[in-house]
């Protein structure tokens, strides 16, 4: 059973590792469904974002251009996806191949799953997922190689082996469920436990990697994060970045639970789902979903306490 946090929203001070310099990388084209849903980072200082509708996996270099590395199939004009209706490309990560991975929905068996692209290859499916489900964030574990899904309809998260194949539900719960609309989304790996925010709760939740690699408790590590979609460790402690998608917003969230807003609409966000931090810099993927104005690539300065 998950445990809760009193959590309440503190001011800014010199401790709290705010962002600053935000500016925009790339303005993206909506009109060629160009809203970017999840995001890595790549050796060369560039980035992979999804584009979550348009069903496409793209590199977008430091001066903003936008290369598509690959489309995935369409589902047959009669599929529906579960709660979005449309196919939908959710989170993406990559090994030490230079291979990447992405989760994929579309309402269908044929379909949906875990996807791999190899280095100048072509996308395939590596694991099935139910039709019913909801694929969205993804993580890999560093030590085993498996790869975690945040299933946002079912309130599960998948498991699926390094190699590809059967995707096993690793845990599952109340705390992953929705609550009218999308739960379990956004999903790290940390020190042998595996975190996931539920967007509907705005909970930040955290599941142990037990020894023979079950899933131990769900526990609450956050609450009042509304519309919370993915997030990323910033390497002090268990700080997050949290992406808070409905409201544009970006909270550093401390590793008592307490929270802190750190960039807003002014700083250019339109409707933030992802988050990456690599040394002191901090990139966020705008998918304007709502604002339906500026799909973007943002980056930030991270402050790193001199103490």
């Amino acid at each position: 059973m998950a445990s809760a946090l009193t959590v309440n929203t503190v001011p800014a001070d010199a401790s709290t590792l705010p962002l600053t310099a935000p500016q925009v990388v790339a303005h993206l084209d909506l009109a060629q469904g160009r809203q970017p849903e999840n995001l890595t980072l790549l050796p060369n200082g560039n980035t992979v974002v999804t584009f979550a509708f348009s069903r496409q996996v793209a590199e977008i270099d430091c001066h903003g251009a936008v290369r598509i590395l690959a489309t995935l199939p369409a589902p047959a004009a009669d599929a529906t996806t579960p709660v979005l209706k449309s196919p939908f490309l959710g989170g993406v990560v990559r090994d030490d191949s230079g291979a990447l991975y992405f989760a994929y929905a579309t309402g269908t068996a044929d379909l949906t799953g875990i996807w791999r692209l190899a280095p100048g290859g072509t996308p395939r499916r590596i694991a099935t997922l139910p039709a019913d489900a909801l694929p969205n964030g993804l993580a890999r574990d560093e030590r085993t190689g498996d790869l975690y899904a945040a299933d946002s309809v079912l309130g599960t998260v998948w498991r699926v082996p390094a190699r590809g194949g059967a995707a096993v539900p690793w845990t599952t719960g109340t705390a992953l469920k929705p609550n009218g609309f999308l739960g379990a989304n956004g999903i790290k790996i940390r020190d042998r436990a595996v975190w996931v925010s539920n967007l509907d709760n705005g909970t930040l939740l955290r599941v142990p990697i037990r020894p023979d690699g079950t899933a131990g408790p769900t526990t609450v590590a956050a609450t009042d994060l509304p519309g919370i979609d993915d997030f990323a460790f910033t390497g002090r402690g268990n700080q997050v970045l949290a992406a808070l998608n409905a409201s544009n917003r970006i909270a550093l969230v401390a590793d008592n639970g307490t929270h802190t807003i750190v960039l807003d609409h002014t700083d250019g966000l339109q409707n933030p789902t992802s988050v990456a931090v690599r040394g002191d810099r901090v990139w966020v993927a705008d998918a304007a979903y709502l604002t339906q104005q500026d799909p973007n690539l943002l980056t930030a300065r991270l402050l790193r306490d001199p103490r």
